[in-house]
């Protein structure tokens, strides 16, 4: 045992082992770029068919042709939708702005969010009654295992709008940090007399880097700058997709100044201001809360060990402790 340690921690061991990390580093270094994804230009390469998104909704009501002999297949989460779906679910307009928000777009995401909304709450029903009558009881009745599993469906029901808002938090967070520098950017585009549409993808382009959330939005408005008949729509749209306040006042800022006339340039840069002083405010907010929620860790963690260090030496001297 003791010829083992030595053998350990010699210097020439201790070399060898330094050699074999500094390689091992060197190769990881050197591999992992290689295992990088291209995240924003997969994200715009999807933004990219918008456009034609946009003109494939019209022509695929035209182009219907419901006397075809070979029908397409459906998915199982589209039948099962389908088949139980009342009312006028799919066409929810409140279901279908969140999955904006949350840069989900398509009839797909409708039809996975909605049957997750009926499969969720049977699932977790069964579930939390076999957990409660197989692996542990914790000494309840039956009614009282019932009305737990009652608990866990009713969270089941709710369980898909809490990721949806969980990913609308991330990506509002992304878009709010970015959206300031893009203001700056897009200021002066436009004042070196870019059009809208022009300074808009230039942006895109540029500030993918820092938010590629921001990217995307930003892709779909030049998509829709240049393909619905009124500019106010697509501004419009923006707003509503990010769900801002921020964005909200740049686009009344946009809608109010090609409506009458008024310089672009100037009211851009006052929403720059604007968004950063709010950028500003928020990050002020927190940290302002920090102390008060810094007070239960260090009464909890930090004080316990004070006393110790503190008293531990007096304590020992009082008892007599060896």
């Amino acid at each position: 045992m003791a010829s083992l340690v030595y053998s350990l921690f010699n210097l020439q061991s201790a070399v060898m082992i330094l050699v074999a990390v500094a390689a091992f580093a060197t190769v990881l270094t050197l591999t992992l770029p290689l295992f990088e994804t291209d995240k924003l230009g997969t994200r715009m390469k999807f933004v990219a068919t918008e456009r034609e998104a946009l003109r494939a909704r019209y022509r695929e009501q035209m182009a219907a042709d419901k006397g075809r002999l070979r029908q397409t297949p459906k998915g199982f989460m589209k039948d099962v939708v389908e088949r139980f779906a009342r009312g006028r679910m799919l066409e929810n307009e409140a279901i279908k702005d969140k999955l904006r928000q949350a840069g989900f777009r398509g009839q797909g995401p409708i039809y996975t969010f909605i049957f997750f909304r009926f499969v969720m709450p049977p699932i977790l029903f069964l579930v939390t009654l076999f957990y409660l009558y197989v692996v542990n009881s914790f000494g309840l009745a039956t009614l009282p295992r019932f009305a737990v599993a009652g608990a866990g469906a009713f969270f089941g029901f709710y369980m898909p709008n809490l990721f949806v808002q969980n990913v609308i938090s991330r990506r509002q967070e992304s878009i709010k940090k970015a959206f300031p520098d893009a203001l700056d950017l897009l200021l002066i585009c436009v004042e070196s007399g870019m059009s809208v549409e022009a300074a808009f993808a230039k942006v895109a382009a540029e500030v993918g880097s820092q938010s590629v959330e921001l990217a995307e939005e930003l892709s779909v408005t030049t998509a829709e700058l240049s393909y619905l008949q009124e500019r106010r729509k697509a501004y419009e749209n923006l707003a509503s997709r990010t769900g801002l306040p921020g964005v909200k006042a740049v686009v009344t800022s946009l809608i109010q100044a090609e409506r009458y006339g008024t310089p672009l340039g100037q009211s851009l840069r006052v929403m720059a201001q604007e968004n950063r002083d709010m950028r500003m405010a928020e990050a002020e907010k927190k940290a302002a809360s920090l102390p008060p929620k810094l007070t239960v860790p260090m009464i909890a963690f930090f004080l316990p060990v004070l006393f110790c260090v503190i008293l531990g030496p007096a304590a020992i001297k009082i008892f007599g402790w060896n």
